[in-house]
């Protein structure tokens, strides 16, 4: 099962060629994330997170293959899915598709994933995946 969220290919995201602009994928793939976050669990649970809990989720290695372009108008769609839930890190998989994510007429333009430590941000080192996030994400884990 995937958590998908859309949103729209705003000018900004495009290159003169008028396609999105290749490194926009990854702002792409935190906007899921970031939506994950206040979808299940509240408007301002990423940022409490962040702040008052100090747990982090920097990013240790990401990567994308491109496969159809983007451009201004369209509508992206990105599913994001976890490939792995370590101890302390984390593999978002992210697939961008133009059109309306299962439609037939949907055409996948970006596949991706990120790897995230999991941290403490004050002392910035390696913690356990605390519960809450761990069953946060339990149902996006990969067979």
């Amino acid at each position: 099962m995937a958590f998908v969220f859309s949103t729209p290919v705003r000018f900004a995201d495009v290159d003169h060629a008028g396609i999105v602009y290749y490194p926009r994928f990854f702002h792409y793939f935190h906007l899921a994330f970031e939506e994950l976050f206040r979808v299940r669990m509240g408007p301002r649970a990423y940022v409490e997170l962040l702040d008052r809990d100090r747990i982090g989720f920097p990013a240790v290695r990401a990567e994308a293959d491109y496969r159809a372009p983007l451009k201004f108008g369209d509508t992206a769609v990105i599913a994001l899915t976890i490939a792995r839930l370590g101890e302390s890190s984390i593999t978002f998989r992210y697939q961008v598709s133009r059109g309306a994510g299962d439609d037939a007429t949907s055409v996948v333009c970006c596949e991706g994933q990120v790897v995230s430590a999991v941290v403490d941000l004050k002392e910035f080192r390696s913690v356990p995946i605390p519960a809450r996030i761990r069953a946060l994400f339990a149902d996006l884990v990969e067979p």
